[in-house]
């Protein structure tokens, strides 16, 4: 069956490549904000097809799915496959939380030599790679939004957030391009 809600895909046409950098829309992917006890960190690691990391600011990814820690019981699954990762969840017995939010938040991709100094024009976080390496993730905020920060290269990053805060995040970004 099709999906009932054609939604509009968020920031649709939003392009960015200046001097050093470039901002772009991510494709889109499923998400799953995941909530679990210690215990079923292994059943869910099994299912997924991944390890959940288990130390913060760490991620793990394989085959366009990836976890990202956000706390000793909470990770974010992204899977660039877009498969129902609430289906793949459920037939894990061990307690945990599976929700969708694959509606709920988009990305964008930020990449190039000037991505750390654009990125802290709204980000108050350490993001030298001797602080925050390839790998890394946090939640944190641009600006006045909430964003979840992932290094994904020496000189790239994944930012999500919230669709209705897509354009502000984009928008600042694209700002601190121009001021830099």
């Amino acid at each position: 069956m099709a999906d009932p809600i054609a939604r509009a895909n968020a920031l649709e046409g939003r392009f960015l490549n200046a001097e050093g950098l470039t901002l772009v829309r991510a494709e889109p992917a499923s998400r799953l904000s995941l909530r679990a006890p210690n215990a079923a960190v292994k059943p869910l690691s099994k299912a997924l097809g991944l390890a959940l990391p288990e130390r913060s600011k760490t991620s793990t990814s394989q085959g366009g799915r990836a976890a990202l820690w956000l706390g000793p019981d909470e990770w974010l699954i992204i899977d660039e496959n877009r498969a129902d990762l609430v289906g793949i969840c459920a037939p894990v017995t061990a307690f945990h939380s599976a929700v969708d939010v694959s509606h709920r938040n988009t990305a964008v991709l930020v990449s190039g030599a000037r991505v750390e100094p654009v990125l802290n024009a709204g980000c108050p976080q350490n993001l030298s790679p001797e602080a925050f390496p390839v790998g890394a993730c946090s939640r944190t905020v641009f600006g006045k939004a909430e964003i979840v920060l992932w290094r994904t290269g020496s000189k790239a990053f994944r930012v999500e957030c919230w669709r209705s805060f897509s354009d502000y995040v984009f928008m600042l970004m694209e700002q601190a391009a121009r001021d830099r």
